[in-house]
């Protein structure tokens, strides 16, 4: 099974770079430009199966040898070295498999708000966009803040920033959530301990709306126009309508005499309106899965605890305890985030299993 899909890897890999060789392919920009990323993204599977091979084949090599006297003993020392390198590399190999999230490539856009606390609520808001800024300066993301309101005490009411890196998405998503924090506030006079949270959105980065308009989704009537124009336009079907039949958007136009001039017109208001339709589409679909990436913020639907008294952080999802929290709230993230993505990597293999 996994063999036979390497295979067809294999086989598109080649298809491909014969493909992006051709003339009239690099002279169709887009659709080079789309072959190059494919391939792209084929190589290292591919690479890694090609490498998988050699290793059976030496393999194979060894076991014959094992049936000459005087090899056998040589033998077995190379299969002793060769024999775990199969394992971990196929091991290896399944990881491909796994299908890949295209959002993961992408830049993000990042929300912080406060939730249960209060002003404490607030300040540790403003400790997550520290740590976030901190952990961007590591990765070389690029920070980029879009809305951040602060409060009097320092801490803030809402921060919405972008980092833009290659595969941004693939390790902040899983900072979604609610963030707890435990701690002695500075607004606590009596020195107890005070339990806040603070909410956190991480989505792909919209990329910009390509208005895909096929030919079989119109409906093009034509008329004599109306109006202005004297006597030439009333007596040529110069007018045109386009009916975007999907939608229903009805776009005229008989400002030219002519026609082709008038189809063209009415073509880029038709684009303009669906542009506008599907951004309000979008933005339906980003409010709603912001709002079921945070919750309520309530204390109970923590995703990771920030306990200062002990200074640890919990992930809450791996059972993940780091007693270094000063470390992690400067932007020491990568030891969470890899134990996260390793859980989501064993939990797509088990369903690929299934």
């Amino acid at each position: 099974m996994m063999e036979a899909q390497f295979e067809t890897m294999e086989g598109r890999l080649e298809e491909l770079t014969i493909a992006s060789a051709q003339p009239e392919i690099i002279a169709d920009v887009p659709r080079w430009q789309a072959i190059l990323m494919e391939i792209a993204q084929l190589e290292p599977a591919v690479n890694a199966w090609r490498q998988y091979r050699q290793l059976q084949s030496e393999i194979a090599q060894a076991k014959e040898m094992r049936n000459d006297p005087d090899l056998a003993e040589m033998a077995e020392e190379e299969l002793k070295a060769l024999l775990p390198r199969e394992e971990n590399e196929r091991a290896q190999l399944r990881l491909f498999l796994i299908p890949h999230d295209p959002n993961d490539d992408r830049s993000v856009v990042m929300e912080i708000r406060p939730g249960a606390g209060g002003e404490e609520a607030a300040l540790f808001a403003a400790l997550l966009l520290r740590m976030y800024q901190r952990y961007a300066e590591r990765k070389g993301y690029a920070f980029e803040p879009v809305d951040i309101t602060d409060t009097e005490l320092g801490g803030i009411k809402e921060a919405v920033f972008t980092l833009s890196g290659g595969g941004a998405f693939s390790r902040m998503k899983f900072e979604s959530g609610v963030h707890r924090i435990q701690r002695v506030p500075i607004t606590e006079a009596g020195g107890r301990i005070h339990t806040s949270t603070a909410t956190v959105a991480v989505l792909p980065e919209a990329e910009d709306v390509e208005v895909d308009i096929r030919q079989e989704d119109l409906r093009i009537d034509t008329y004599r126009a109306s109006g202005h124009g004297g006597q030439y336009i009333n007596r040529t079907d110069s007018a045109v309508r386009i009916t975007h039949l999907p939608t229903g958007l009805v776009v005229t136009c008989q400002d030219e005499k002519s026609q082709l001039k008038n189809k063209e017109k009415a073509m880029k208001v038709l684009k303009s309106r669906l542009y506008d339709l599907f951004r309000a589409e979008k933005d339906a679909a980003y409010a709603q899965r912001r709002k079921s990436q945070v919750g309520s913020g309530e204390r109970n639907e923590r995703i990771r605890t920030y306990n200062f008294p002990q200074g640890r952080v919990t992930d809450h999802r791996v059972g993940l305890t780091l007693y270094k929290i000063d470390a992690i709230l400067d932007g020491d993230l990568d030891e969470i985030i890899d134990a996260l993505i390793l859980q989501e990597q064993t939990e797509k293999l088990q369903q690929l299993s299934l």
